[in-house]
């Protein structure tokens, strides 16, 4: 029997599926109601277009309506929103944009891809002129011919996330003096603070003004925006404002619906991506997913996932039957000359959990460092101590980030050890890497870690260790490094003098070890724990020290 699927939403999800439901299935009737003008395109370059690195504005354009209609014999109603969905008699009502025009739609199957909105600060002022999202690209049209046609000069961007990034980066290569207001204490949230740090350095660098944990209180100006005013007391003078304070799932239609809404506010779905009606499935950023470390339910709106998901409905729709295994949260930007990643849970979150687990810090250079062009990368690898599960791992550095987060994404999905990843064997040459790959470098650490041959702390455990446990923190580094900065109170033993001054080690105390980036005074800590001192590597060195207090 010929079977009639409508599909709400045209973008990532809602493209995907009607493309698949075609090709599994030539006799069906296909309709995509899109409120938009656009489907398919790639709202993840809105930023890019705006900057100007993206020049033409139809390469946003993944489809046309008209191209994909034709290719895949859809029938694509762009300018056409779905207001109410009857469950019972399985119909939808349409209203048709630009003529005002209501309708009805009958359906066998339906699939909600409504993605998310932007969340809207309660500010007073928040509508006045020049105060721009970016969601699609009549935004970014609105902002990037503003700031042709106006002599903008100041910006300030409210969020500090992936789109608040992205803008102020294009907006930097606009030449335009930037503040970026968070209320959090740090940027982009699925980086855990030390990691995080490294941007906040990368972006005070580039003269752009960071307010961390700082909001807005009011929109200042007449019809047209001139200031903002801080809760701190302070005003801003700006010419234009970008709101990126977040997103969440667009799930009224499916509330309208009476379908069941999950306890993180995404439309909640079994396996199959079917929602609370056997007749309708969803997919996208308006569903809420399983995490595969923990089970627990969680929000992923991202590209790769909301394509997947329509790929996976549209199968179990024709009699394919495809489980949804749940999101990792796999992320990256570009940030200036920095680029920064990450893969499963943070620490931040795993402390929410009751999983074991422990981190390490590394800095290797992203390919052989006699090669010319090499640069260190900070990666933090997540895992449980007990057995060595991988859990999460996050990447900063200027170049090789994306390979490294892509390898050790995919094996957190595969559920590898840290002892698996000692065993990877990566491509290697010195233009791409060294012989042993970052990742295998900090499996290493990681390994060293659950066999017990070092125990390690934390920046931020270490005052309360030398406070009430009397520690003792040693410094590793060379007479020069040393006297280039340190710790305040470190004692400084250089790691090669080690064996013969140890005598001036206080017994009885442990001894806290730090060198630059966690290696010597690895080696240190294995001399002496087996002259019987009680010693912790102090993960990430200096180098992470001096980034978290920069």
């Amino acid at each position: 029997m010929k079977k009639k699927i409508i599909i709400i939403g045209g973008v990532a999800a809602g493209a995907s599926a009607a493309a698949r439901l075609r090709r599994l299935d030539e006799q069906a009737e296909i309709i995509i109601l899109e409120k938009g003008e656009y489907i398919s395109f790639a709202n993840c370059g809105l930023p890019y277009y705006i900057g100007g690195i993206i020049k033409q504005r139809n390469h946003l354009l993944v489809q046309t309506p008209a191209a994909m209609s034709k290719r895949f014999s859809l029938d694509i109603r762009t300018c056409n929103e779905a207001t109410s969905i009857d469950t019972a008699n399985q119909t939808v009502d349409i209203t048709e944009i630009n003529t005002g025009r209501i309708y009805k739609e009958n359906y066998d199957y339906l699939i909600i891809c409504t993605g998310s909105q932007a969340v809207i600060p309660e500010i007073p002022g928040i509508n006045k002129h020049a105060v721009f999202q970016v969601r699609n690209i009549p935004d970014s049209d609105l902002i990037k011919s503003y700031i042709q046609a106006h002599l903008v000069r100041r910006a300030t961007i409210i969020g500090g996330g992936m789109i608040g990034l992205e803008m102020t980066e294009m907006l930097h290569n606009l030449n335009l003096e930037i503040h970026i207001i968070e209320s959090s204490p740090q940027i982009l949230p699925f980086l855990d603070p030390e990691m995080a740090s490294y941007l906040h350095r990368e972006l005070r660098r580039n003269h752009i003004k960071l307010h961390l944990s700082e909001k807005v209180s009011a929109i200042l100006g007449a019809q047209k925006v001139t200031g903002l005013q801080l809760n701190s007391g302070g005003v801003l003078d700006v010419d234009m404002v970008i709101l990126a304070a977040g997103i969440y799932p667009n799930n009224a239609l499916a509330e309208q619906a009476g379908l069941a809404i999950g306890a993180v506010g995404g439309i909640q779905v079994d396996e199959y991506l079917r929602t609370s009606d056997p007749h309708i499935y969803a997919a996208g950023d308006v569903i809420q997913v399983n995490h595969i470390v923990t089970g627990a339910e969680t929000l992923a709106p991202l590209a790769g996932p909301a394509n997947r998901q329509g790929w996976i409905a549209a199968n179990n729709i024709c009699g394919n039957k495809v489980l949804y295994k749940g999101a990792q949260g796999t992320s990256i930007i570009k940030l200036i000359t920095q680029t920064a990643a990450a893969t499963g849970l943070s620490e931040k979150e795993l402390k929410n959990t009751s999983i074991p687990h422990q981190a390490v810090h590394v800095y290797p250079f992203s390919h052989a460092p006699y090669y010319p062009g090499a640069e260190q990368i900070a990666v933090k690898l997540l895992f449980n101590p007990q057995n060595g599960l991988l859990l999460g791992a996050q990447g900063v550095g200027a170049d090789g980030v994306d390979k490294r987060i892509d390898v050790l994404a995919t094996a957190l999905r595969a559920k590898m050890t840290v002892f698996d990843l000692q065993e990877l064997e990566l491509a290697y040459a010195p233009p791409y890497s060294s012989a042993k790959d970052p990742i295998n470098m900090a499996a290493y650490v990681a390994g060293n870690v659950v066999l017990g041959l070092t125990d390690i702390t934390h920046w931020p455990q270490v005052p309360e260790q030398i406070k009430n446990h009397n520690a003792f923190l040693l410094d590793v580094r060379t007479i020069p490094e040393y006297s280039l900065g340190s710790v305040q109170n470190a004692y400084n033993i250089p790691l090669d003098e080690i064996r013969n001054r140890h005598q001036e080690l206080p017994e009885g105390q442990t001894i806290l070890i730090y060198c630059g980036v966690g290696l010597r005074s690895y080696i240190a800590s294995r001399i002496l724990t087996q002259l019987g001192y009680k010693v912790k590597n102090i993960s990430g060195g200096y180098n992470l020290y001096r980034a978290v207090n920069s």
